[in-house]
């Protein structure tokens, strides 16, 4: 399972963060745009050295770092039928695990924050793996943490139709696009199932007739 804006909502709790962030250190309107702007598609200590000279803020890019950790993990949550699809899974049989590009730090902090490491077997995040998604050596690493090789039973849910689908059917797993709605629209490329969320995804999973190892 992917993590950001498939089993959490990571574009709303950057926006609530943002906005949050800047009242509290008095910042000009814009600037909760500017921070969501930065912030929205990915987030690394770096990006921090940028935002305060921009945005001219006094504390240190390791500072604000660890402030965004912190506050952003505060915002994120789980929807509790996500986590009962989660428990499903495993009570049929599959081994589930979250794979999710970014830094350690956070991606650990929002893990935890929004209370699904207790529902998967196994993490892989890109920082610690050394591969980000559509890598596949990303997608063969969490799968040997989940105890086997990427094969024809094995499937990754996301929402992402390069880094997810086309990452880990380059890998030789079979997908699920969690489209929220939307149209497919990616070229020479079909996930092998859409769902409109991650909770159809999950069933989806569980009414399938083969043995998920």
């Amino acid at each position: 399972m992917d993590l950001d804006d498939t089993l959490i909502n990571r574009r709303d709790a950057v926006t609530a963060w943002a906005a949050d962030f800047s009242v509290d250190r008095h910042l000009a309107p814009a600037a909760a745009q500017a921070l969501t702007d930065s912030l929205r598609d990915r987030a690394l200590p770096e990006t921090f050295e940028a935002l305060r000279t921009t945005l001219g803020l006094a504390e240190s890019a390791a500072e604000l770092w660890e402030a965004y950790v912190v506050g952003l993990a505060a915002k994120v949550t789980c929807d509790s039928e996500i986590l009962v699809r989660l428990d499903l899974l495993r009570a049929a049989g599959w081994t589930v695990g979250v794979l999710t590009n970014g830094a350690t730090d956070i991606q650990r902090a929002k893990l935890t924050a929004a209370g699904i490491l207790d529902h998967v077997d196994a993490v892989c995040i890109s920082e610690e793996a050394g591969a980000r998604k559509p890598d596949p050596k990303a997608f063969r690493t969490a799968a040997s943490r989940c105890g086997f090789e990427p094969h024809t039973a094995a499937w990754m849910v996301g929402d992402n139709p390069v880094t997810d689908i086309g990452g880990a059917s380059a890998a030789g797993l079979r997908t699920v696009w969690v489209s929220a709605g939307a149209a497919w629209a990616t070229p020479g490329l079909t996930p092998d199932h859409i769902a409109p969320t991650v909770a159809d995804a999950a069933d989806f999973l569980l009414g399938l007739p083969e043995n998920p190892r």
